[in-house]
């Protein structure tokens, strides 16, 4: 009777159907990109091929894995780092402009079985995080000037909006990996243009600021130089009267003639001096 029933082909196949059933139900594959968690009635028993910071590729625990057949249930999470994107969101920042901001930030499910108790998949964690994403980005934006965001500044702002979200992500079992600003830009129209306008009043008086501050530090240079001259020609003049008086006299024929290139002379110009002039005595002091 055995003998007939294997060589039954009904019977047969129905067997081996009933044994590719069983043996997918016993065993999977957990490929690298994925993480599982195996729940038996219900309840989550054990992550295979979770994430752990730092681990190497192919020695995740990714591969074949057995359970017990038509009692454990296999839920698959994303081991990749994914993406949250907000998009047109406005912001009023101090300056009172009211900006279009695109934003993105990545994420990783870190502890699959909180995300799943918390928000059921992947996409759900994508839809808790995008409004407190968009108050993160509101709240830090609101802090600043329009024009920290066309400036090194800028990177600052998204490690401060990167660190707000991350601090809530933990409670859904996710870790914010980064944050970025694409677009921040104006409305068109009349607010863009009031903007414009106020930035290039704002750049003109820092302009005015920085020249008058640059002409105060001149004056006070010159000042002191001035003062250290003097200095110089007082000392001078106490060891030797004469030398001092010859040195001025020096200076005073060189601005006189224009030699220290303080005139530009048109044609040429004539001076007629007598010779018994007190301002040519040093030519005709004796030994000069």
């Amino acid at each position: 009777m055995n003998g007939l029933t294997l060589r039954n082909p009904i019977v047969l196949g129905v067997a081996l159907l009933l044994a590719v059933i069983v043996a997918a139900a016993t065993f999977a594959i957990v490929p690298e990109t994925k993480q599982a968690v195996v729940y038996r009635f219900e309840q989550p028993r054990r992550i295979v091929n979770g994430y752990r910071p730092g681990e190497t590729l192919g020695e995740s625990g990714a591969g074949l894995i057995a359970r017990i057949p038509f009692i454990d249930r296999i839920v698959w999470v994303d081991k990749r780092v994914l993406d949250l994107d907000l998009e047109n969101t406005q912001v009023l920042s101090t300056d009172q402009l009211r900006m279009n901001v695109d934003a993105f930030a990545r994420f990783r499910v870190v502890d699959p079985r909180r995300m799943l108790a918390t928000a059921g998949s992947e996409e759900g964690v994508a839809n808790q995080l995008r409004p407190i994403f968009g108050s993160a980005l509101r709240n830090e934006l609101g802090k600043r000037r329009f024009s920290e965001l066309l400036s090194p500044e800028r990177g600052e702002v998204m490690d401060a909006i990167q660190v707000r979200l991350d601090r809530i992500a933990r409670q859904y079992g996710v870790q914010i990996v980064d944050v970025r600003i694409k677009e921040a830009e104006l409305p068109q129209g009349t607010p863009l243009e009031s903007a414009l306008r106020r930035m290039q009043t704002a750049r003109q008086q820092e302009a005015i600021t920085i020249a008058a501050q640059g002409q105060k530090q001149a004056q006070i240079v010159r000042a002191d130089a001035d003062a250290q001259a003097a200095q110089i020609y007082a000392q001078a003049f106490g060891k030797d009267a004469g030398f001092y008086d010859f040195y001025r006299a020096m200076q005073s024929y060189r601005h006189t003639f224009g030699a220290d290139g303080s005139t530009q002379e048109h044609g040429s110009t004539q001076i007629i001096l007598s010779p018994n002039n007190s301002y040519l005595k040093e030519f005709t002091a004796p030994g000069r």
